[in-house]
């Protein structure tokens, strides 16, 4: 990099702290304020003895003064709890993260699925997802936000979208149970389904897993079929995995966009693939609304750049705070680039994937 791009960058990355530092600035006044703020943050504030509004003055002291945030919250609380003041009286959506077992840790919201969906679409090509079109999403739906957020990318984009069902849970449920030709089973159900679709619909579009990717693949010839764009979202996908992908299932003819993204965060974006990376996956939280860091678990501390380490997330908006959540997944600090001039995370897998087996199931 010359020493021109490196001023570029060092001034573009000193320019989102402080956009990040002024959103914090305005988010937490807005949760710890008694005209505005949701029960559960006020009332922490008082048990905590400290006041939020009046402390924190930049991401930083999120980081200093806040613990990391309790899965335990989400599934114990009634949702009225996060519901905020302004928005008190309004029906709210209520969604679910991936769990396998008892119950699932859930989110409200409002407006905050479109908002994220909305500013994703910028970042497609139009080449790859034309617009007045159809899209089919192969994955699942039920109480996740995904489904809602899915069609909505699609609607902004002028879009109608097909939707192939599926239950991760089942999945992962019966793989633990050694049930294997039970999991085959339903995933040729699923695929069967989805071939339909793209055998008697036209379809420009598709969302779904790598490992339904893969299965569909050797069914149909997605390019022939119509397919001009795929959105891949899962955990893991490694580099040889990430080749393959392009390579050998799409044969480089169909536009490919790895998603990370969940029910807490919202949807990062990637950073468009190039020789250079060899495959390799860099995602970018979309900030001020969220960020991601990747610490040693151990210190709390980031990690050194190009280090694994553990996902934290810290999620930013007026329907919902959530400061420093560890999240399930593990992956490779990046610095920041140009298009997205802060920290990134490569190469996404569940946290202490190397060290025990975990189950994915579709994923």
């Amino acid at each position: 990099m010359t020493t021109a791009n490196s001023a570029s960058l060092e001034a573009k990355t000193h320019a989102a702290q402080q956009q990040l530092d002024a959103h914090v600035r305005e988010i937490i006044q807005w949760h710890f304020s008694p005209e505005t703020g949701c029960p559960f943050w006020l009332d922490w504030a008082k048990k905590a003895g400290w006041d939020p509004a009046q402390e924190v003055k930049c991401f930083a002291d999120i980081i200093a003064k806040f613990p990391h945030f309790q899965d335990e919250w989400l599934r114990d609380m009634q949702p009225e709890v996060w519901v905020p003041r302004q928005y008190k009286g309004r029906p709210f959506n209520i969604f679910e993260t991936g769990g396998t077992t008892g119950m699932p840790k859930q989110r409200i919201g409002w407006e905050d699925y479109k908002i994220d969906y909305s500013e994703f679409s910028e970042t497609l090509k139009d080449e790859h997802f034309p617009r007045d079109h159809y899209w089919l999403m192969v994955g699942p739906t039920g109480p996740r936000r995904l489904r809602l957020s899915i069609e909505h990318l699609a609607n902004v984009r002028g879009c109608s979208c097909y939707f192939v069902d599926l239950d991760p849970r089942w999945v992962k449920r019966v793989l633990i149970d050694k049930k294997y030709d039970e999991a085959k089973a339903y995933m040729e159900h699923v695929v069967d389904q989805a071939v339909t679709i793209l055998t008697h619909r036209k379809v420009s579009a598709l969302f779904t897993t790598p490992k339904l990717l893969e299965a569909l693949a050797e069914r149909i010839d997605l390019h022939k079929a119509g397919i001009r764009g795929v959105f891949c979202g899962g955990t893991t996908m490694d580099p040889q995995y990430t080749r393959f992908l392009v390579e050998e299932l799409l044969e480089n003819k169909i536009g490919f966009v790895p998603t990370y993204g969940n029910t807490l965060m919202g949807l990062a974006r990637h950073r468009p693939l190039t020789p250079a990376d060899k495959y390799s996956i860099t995602y970018y939280a979309p900030q001020p609304r969220a960020t991601l860091r990747v610490i040693n678990s151990e210190t709390d501390q980031p990690v050194p750049y190009e280090q694994w380490g553990r996902v934290e997330l810290t999620t930013l908006t007026k329907e919902f705070f959530m400061p420093r959540f560890l999240e399930r997944d593990e992956a490779i600090r990046r610095e920041p680039i140009d298009l997205y001039p802060w920290d990134g995370v490569a190469e996404v897998r569940p946290f202490g994937a190397l060290s025990k087996k975990i189950v994915e199931g579709v994923y």
